[in-house]
């Protein structure tokens, strides 16, 4: 159920404890958790109907409550067993309820992923609780990767490594075959690499499909002379890897080497600013201006990258937008891009994780040009 592959369990209660101080510092005796990530953060739990009541106070573990529905009696047992669970099928309403009978008094909710609706029926239970906003606490304590949670992504990069080789020793990637069957055989090859599943839905785009840069795979054939580009990742204990690679079919052209180097060095200068202290926005930059440089920013349509974990687009964001600073411990991907409509296009990713003297790389393909003969 955990798809952990027999991995070490994370200390759950340090990261409840940890979330406890942020709880303090933002003046709510207890946190209503109903985003099923986060309570897969911080229990461990992954049903798919939950709710979670943590109090602010270190001495209320005994006090924290996790419901779920009647189908999950025995998963929350196995889960999440140093916890008193309810079943409900109502999960929140019932965690609302009790907060209520123990007169908790302030009880943040996650005003980003709770609606008017639901927010409207916790206020008509009449509990006499104060419910206020208290958006994305969960989500910082999250951006900065644990070891446990470091080993599961590296595992995740790893399967994906492995099934692009793999793709390639088998010649799965040759002229003649469409996209679509690319894409489900290196998915299927994902799985056969130890993936509990998919990332997302895998990008395969072969020549002017390479371009756009969210194309979704078609029956398009794949020809001598194209750029064929390649996003995907793998899903280990829940964490995902996100990895493209742009190859080509054969004798590259002097256009298509010219904008390969060009993302290349773009992905190179985004990689080396990855440094706790140095702001997203500025990482975005250092690979933006590479790009400008050569005249070709209007072609870079998106941002440089993005958080990576127990979801695939996660906080931070790399892009002229960005807020914030990097921290060490973040993962996160590099990929820029230069695309030209209706020809062809190249991106570069990788997955890393920001340290101290560097990036550590945890997608390990080679970013050298591929031709595929």
């Amino acid at each position: 159920m955990s798809g952990d592959h027999g991995a070490p369990r994370p200390d759950y209660a340090a990261r409840r404890a940890a979330l406890r101080n942020l709880l303090v510092e933002n003046g709510v005796d207890a946190l209503l958790v109903t985003d099923l990530v986060n309570i897969r953060y911080l229990t461990g739990f992954t049903g798919s109907n939950a709710a979670l009541l943590v109090y602010s106070w270190d001495t209320a573990e005994d006090r924290t409550v996790i419901c779920t529905d009647g189908r999950y009696i025995t998963q929350v047992g196995e889960q999440v067993p140093d916890l008193r669970a309810e079943i409900a099928r109502a999960s929140a309403r019932r965690i609302v309820e009790l907060a209520g009978e123990w007169q908790t008094g302030r009880v943040g909710f996650e005003s980003h992923v709770v609606t008017v609706e639901e927010h409207h029926a916790f206020v008509e239970q009449g509990t006499g609780l104060e419910l206020v906003p208290a958006p994305h606490l969960v989500e910082q304590l999250r951006l900065v990767k644990d070891a446990y949670e470091v080993e599961r992504l590296r595992a995740a990069c790893a399967a994906a490594d492995a099934a692009l080789a793999t793709l390639l020793e088998r010649g799965g990637l040759r002229p003649g075959r469409t996209e679509r069957q690319v894409a489900r055989e290196l998915e299927w090859l994902m799985f056969e690499h130890g993936a509990e599943a998919v990332a997302f839905e895998t990008i395969v785009a072969t020549g002017a499909n390479s371009a756009v840069p969210h194309h979704r795979p078609t029956d398009a054939v794949l020809a001598a002379g194209d750029f064929v580009k390649l996003d995907f990742g793998a899903k280990i204990g829940g964490y995902h890897s996100d990895m493209t690679r742009t190859l080509v079919l054969g004798e590259p052209s002097d256009w298509q080497r010219e904008v390969y180097e060009l993302v290349y060095a773009a992905q190179k200068a985004g990689r080396e600013a990855l440094k706790p202290g140095v702001a997203c926005a500025d990482v975005d930059a250092a690979a933006r201006s590479v790009i400008e440089a050569a005249g070709h920013g209007e072609l870079f349509v998106h941002g440089l990258g993005h958080g990576v974990g127990l979801r695939i687009h996660e906080a931070p964001g790399l892009a002229k937008t960005g807020t914030g600073t990097l921290l060490g411990g973040v993962a996160l991907t590099v990929e820029p891009g230069v695309y030209f409509p209706g020809r062809g296009g190249v991106r570069i990713e990788d997955t890393l994780v920001v340290r101290d003297g560097g990036p550590e790389l945890l997608t390990l393909t080679s970013k050298e040009l591929t031709v595929v003969d």
